[in-house]
């Protein structure tokens, strides 16, 4: 098993695009916080400037991509300081319906910033130390993308499809758009050392193998000494390894991801709340309960409920 790939999988990795922007002239949008979601935004053409309530900001320019991994509020513009209007607002006084471009301004072909926006939305409760070690913002430079072809051959069929209007173009991108922020999060590694420690134990021999034991085995009666006899390692140095890497130690990760894949089960199965404390690794549906309720703050039956 990839465990990156089950990690998204679980967490309900889902890709969704806005629209395709077209801003001339003074511009400016605020656009407001989305929960479990990661946002980004990808210049065609002209510049834009990115800036957060923390008082970061990025200028982007041709090709360069921003992906804000928690969704956080931020204001695209022309430039520094722009006053910028809500999103909610920019969409009305333009009539924009959902369809085709956002046009702000007198559209001129030649001198206006073109983008493609969009968003990666998560399951409501989903959690990983992967998400927790994102940074505010990672960027991905024209430069960065001529050094991973992989990415900027994905990122130039995005922006293919989505100039093309053809059928089936936005079906394409979505997907597409799944992949590309697994590259943005590879390639974001020199950006976050916290990211890089999460990818960097997904591929060491030893922590990477214990990973794909829990994940492939989540109900397992795992303990830290069997996991740490199956890699190779003692005890203790398993121990401080993993938490070094991953920033919580194997119980935590091991308990907090049974939950996770509990969600899992509750959304996209039928089973019964005790078949999903089973299969979650938790000895009876009390215990599961308890530990659900400590953690999202209702119990299974009423989170199941939530989502009719």
């Amino acid at each position: 098993m990839d465990v990156l790939n089950d990690v998204l999988d679980t967490l309900n990795l889902k890709g969704a695009l806005y629209f395709r922007t077209d801003f001339s002239g003074p511009w400016g949008v605020t656009v407001p916080d989305l929960q479990q979601a990661a946002r980004f935004h990808l210049v065609v053409q002209g510049r834009c400037h990115v800036s957060f309530a923390s008082g970061a900001s990025v200028d982007l320019g041709p090709g360069d991509i921003v992906l804000i991994p928690r969704g956080r509020s931020h204001v695209l513009a022309d430039t520094v300081s722009r006053q910028a209007p809500p999103l909610e607002t920019v969409l009305e006084l333009s009539g924009y319906d959902g369809q085709g471009v956002l046009v702000v301004g007198e559209r001129d072909p030649q001198a206006s910033t073109q983008m493609v926006c969009g968003h990666f939305s998560f399951r409501k409760g989903a959690d990983h130390p992967l998400l927790r070690a994102l940074p505010e913002y990672l960027v991905t430079t024209t430069g960065m993308r001529a050094r991973e072809p992989w990415l900027d051959e994905m990122l130039r069929l995005v922006v293919h499809r989505m100039f093309s209007e053809e059928i089936g173009s936005l079906a394409a991108v979505t997907r597409l758009s799944e992949i590309v922020f697994i590259e943005l999060l590879r390639v974001g590694i020199s950006q976050s050392p916290d990211l890089k420690a999460i990818l960097e134990a997904f591929r060491d021999r030893q922590i990477g193998q214990a990973l794909q034991l829990i994940h492939n085995q989540p109900a397992e009666s795992w303990t830290v000494e069997r996991i740490a006899a199956a890699v190779g390692m003692s005890r203790s140095r398993f121990a401080e390894k993993f938490s070094e890497l991953i920033g919580t130690g194997p119980m935590a990760y091991l308990s907090e991801w049974r939950l996770q894949k509990a969600l899992a089960l509750l959304d996209g199965s039928r089973s019964s709340i005790q078949q999903v404390a089973l299969q979650a690794g938790y000895q009876s549906p009390a215990a599961f309960t308890r530990a659900f309720a400590g953690k999202f703050g209702l119990p299974p039956t009423e989170y199941r409920r939530s989502l009719d």
